[in-house]
Formats: C-alpha cells, structure tokens, sequence
C-alpha cells in the first residue's frame, strides 16, 4: 500500500458530524429519547481525542453537545453560527434532474427569503471553517453537532458532488458521519449515517417512515 503524502506543516482531519438528538414538537427541547440518544452518542466518543465540539445556537443543538460533552471530559464546546441550521445552497431549475425537479423546487418555495438569502453565505463559511487538512503536527479531531442541512451539504463537498445534492442527503437524530481530510488525498467519507451506538427503539428518528430501513 503507498505511503501517504505528508508536509511539514499540515495534516489530516477527522471532521465528526451528528444531527441533534431528537426534539419536542416546538424544538425548545430535546425529548427524552432525544437526550439518550445524545448520552449514548456521548458515550461511543468517549475515547475519540476530540480537540472541540461546535455545535449550532438552537437548543436541540446545544443540549445534545452538552449532553455528548458531559461524557467525554475536558472537551470545550464552542457555540457557532456556522453549525446552525440554515439552507445552504438553492438550486436553479436546470440543474435539477428533470424527473425531481418540481418537488425539491416547492420545498425550497416554503423558506422566507431571509432564509433563502442568508444560508449560502454561511455554508460557504462553513466549509471554510470545518472542512480540509489542519496546521499542526498531529491529526485534529472535532465534532459538530449540528443539523440535517449541513451535515447534508458537508457531505455533499466530501464527495464533490453538484452543489443541490445536499438534498436527499438524510441524516438521523445523533447519527454519527465522520469524514477524513488528509493532505494530497481526496476527502473521504469513512462513515455516514452511523446508528450502532442506539438501540432498536432510538434509531432512525427524524426520517418519515417511508425511508427508515
């Protein structure tokens, strides 16, 4: 096997993504399933040497970083804008597929235009600030707590796939995706939509039934 292309100055970074566990029904709170879910997603990182968790503003974000940093000691948690929950790219009609096209069109239609304005910019920032090889001498772990949008469209740029192809992309509540940056390789996506830390009973919450497997 050939060895990896290494600098001086920088190397690989594990980027750890999971959806907010699950929340009531006016997302001011997790549920109680929601809060397991986070403690035992808490639980499978205990031994990963995470350097930080971001995690976006809205509560089911916060309470499920600080659920998953209760169990994993000394992590600091820094709150983000950037782990928020946003749109991060609208598509033009002619780059949909044809046969698709009218209903991912008539979802995006439900967003306010503030909404549809301010959400690019962010997931720009986003993949500036969370995405690519790091500075530094060892390899930089970090988890985003975040939600189905962004773990979507990071996904999507992991892949190098069309810019509306976050769409589609589902993610369940504290499902863990964790992607590899390495210096001179592709992004690899090492694991996507992991739910073997839950129990039957907790997993695929946040999917409609019709694509649970």
């Amino acid at each position: 096997m050939p060895t990896e292309a290494r600098t001086t100055d920088r190397v690989a970074r594990y980027l750890y993504l999971a959806r907010h566990g699950e929340a009531s029904a006016d997302e001011t709170a997790l549920t109680e399933k929601g809060r397991r879910q986070a403690v035992l997603l808490g639980e499978r990182l205990r031994s990963t040497p995470l350097s930080a968790i971001h995690h976006g503003p809205l509560p089911r974000a916060e309470q499920t970083a600080r659920l998953i940093g209760e169990q994993c000691a000394d992590v600091p948690l820094r709150s983000s804008e950037l782990a928020g929950d946003y749109l991060p790219y609208l598509p033009q009609t002619q780059e949909l597929p044809e046969d698709a096209a009218g209903s991912l069109l008539g979802f995006l239609a439900g967003f306010t235009e503030a909404e549809r304005e301010h959400g690019p910019a962010l997931a720009r920032q986003a993949l500036a600030a969370f995405t690519g090889p790091v500075e530094g001498d060892r390899p930089r772990h970090e988890l985003v707590v975040t939600h189905n949008f962004l773990v979507g469209w990071l996904v999507r740029a992991a892949l190098d796939a069309p810019e509306w192809r976050w769409m589609g992309l589902n993610h369940g509540n504290a499902a863990l995706t964790v992607i590899r940056y390495a210096p001179g390789r592709p992004s690899s996506v090492l694991v996507h939509n992991d739910m073997r830390h839950l129990p039957a009973d907790l997993r695929w919450t946040g999917f409609p039934p019709e694509i649970q497997v």
